[in-house]
Order: structure tokens, then sequence, then C-alpha cells
């Protein structure tokens, strides 16, 4: 389980939190504005009502204590730039920030943001999977029923085909593609044996995708 501290709770922060916390994690949720940390308080382990331009406050709230801190605030652009540069300063090991534009992530990255979304391009929830765990290589909603999941094989794989796997019907999800190196291995068979390295692409419905996701960050 990891801590993860979301600063401004819109539409795409309200999907990372609530994902993070569905997958198990530790959730501070933290906006400006009361009725949006009531409205998400029900769903993340934490949810308060704070000023993100208040050093003092962060402060209070423990962020250095967090793994990570994801910073997604709207348009306002001094907020977010300012919730950024305090986080980075209280020493949180890392912080993602949520850009408008090419230019205000240029911004980010020069004061400390380790790594920078665009709202148009990544998707709350394919983020806040990719964050969980260091096994999962990509993460894409098809639909809010749907997902596929790119994911690096965990140790207890190794060395054992697809058939004794059962991940069909183990988690109702169809591996399509396995990678390895510069291979791809379009729909592999039964005896396809799992080796470390390999990369399985999974489609499935969403909640049986997320059961992998929290298998693969145990």
């Amino acid at each position: 389980m990891k801590s993860f501290a979301v600063i401004g709770c819109g539409r795409f922060g309200s999907a990372v939190a609530k994902t993070l916390f569905d997958l198990g994690n530790e959730v501070l949720a933290i906006d400006g504005d009361m009725d949006v940390v009531d409205n998400i308080a029900g769903h993340v382990t934490h949810a308060i009502q704070a000023d993100v331009m208040d050093e003092g406050v962060l402060k209070e709230l423990g962020l250095s204590n967090f793994d990570v801190a994801i910073v997604s605030i709207g348009s306002d652009l001094q907020a977010s730039i300012m919730a950024t540069l305090i986080v980075k300063e209280l020493g949180v090991n890392k912080i993602v920030a949520k850009a408008q534009s090419e230019l205000h992530g240029k911004v980010l990255k020069k004061i400390g943001a380790d790594k920078v979304i665009f709202p148009e391009r990544d998707m709350g929830v394919r983020v806040a999977h990719n964050l969980t765990s260091n096994s999962i290589v990509d993460y894409i909603e098809l639909s809010p029923d749907y997902s596929i999941l790119e994911i690096e094989a965990i140790p207890k794989w190794y060395e054992r085909n697809l058939e004794e796997l059962r991940l069909r019907n183990k988690y109702k999800v169809t591996v399509m593609a396995i990678k390895r190196g510069e291979e791809v291995n379009v729909s592999p068979g039964p005896k396809f044996q799992v080796q470390k390295g390999d990369i399985l692409v999974a489609l499935g419905a969403s909640e049986a995708i997320d059961h992998i996701a929290e298998e693969a960050g145990e």
C-alpha cells in the first residue's frame, strides 16, 4: 500500500483519488471547495478543505510523509505552480502535476514536478493505475466497463504457461498479446510460458483488470 495526497479534486483529481483508494491505497484529498470535499469524502481515506497555496496548512497535513503528491488543480495556474513548489519544498518523494498547456508543463517541470500529465492525453483512472504499481506499463480505459492493461509479468507468473495461470478463469480477462523484447506474440496459445520481463496485454472488464492491478501492487 502506498500513500497519495491529491491536491485539487475536480473531475480529473477525483478520478485519480477514487481509483487509488479503490486499489487499496491511503489517499488524502485536498480541495479549497467544501462542496467538492463533501462529495469525495466517502471515496478516500481522508478529505480536507484547505487553501492549497498556504504552506503552513499543507505542512500541518504532513504531506512530507506521503509517497506521492498529485497536484491536480484546474485553471488556476498560480495555485498549481505554488502548490507544486510547496510540496517540493516539503520533501515529497514524487510529485505528479497536471498541466493545462505545454508551457505550463515546462514551468511545472522546472520547479520540481517529476511527472507532468495533460488531461486531454492522460485519463485520471489510467494515471492512478500507472502510479500504484511498478509492474503496470499502461492502463487504457476503453469505456466505463472495459479496459486494457499492459503489465510486466510478476514473479509468481514466471516459468508458468497461460493454461496454468488460468488468468481467464481467475480474473475473466483475455491475454491478447505478450511482448518479449522486440517480439510480440499475438493471441498466445495456452502452452505459452511466461518469462521474467514479458509484458502481457490483457483485455477485460474494468473490475477484473483492477484485481490484476491489485495483485501486481502487493
